[in-house]
């Protein structure tokens, strides 16, 4: 019983975080439309992949990547609360035309 509650408690601190990197994101960008976090389950810890325009990688980036740093230092001290480790991996999307 006590390990589906922390499942269930693991999928929503997930599902928390990926909210709030999304929505930095958009804040940032000029597509919000197009940004999209996908969570990945990595052992003992939780990838989020952010997905992003083409045309926006580097505004979520930044300059010597100071953004995206920013960005991981928010999620950081978000999942030191929540007692779960969480990494950022910023992707560029790529369209087919």
């Amino acid at each position: 019983m006590d390990e589906a509650m922390q499942l269930a408690s693991g999928d929503d601190s997930a599902k928390k975080m990926s909210d709030l990197v999304a929505e930095l994101a958009r804040a940032l960008v000029d597509k919000p439309e197009e940004v999209s976090v996908e969570t990945i389950q990595d052992g003992d810890g939780t990838l989020l992949r952010l997905h992003v325009a083409q045309s926006d990688v580097g505004k979520v980036i930044g300059k010597q990547g100071r953004t995206a740093r920013s960005i991981r230092t928010v999620l950081s001290a978000a999942s030191m609360k929540l007692k779960r480790r969480f990494s950022l991996d910023i992707v560029e999307e790529t369209r087919a035309s």
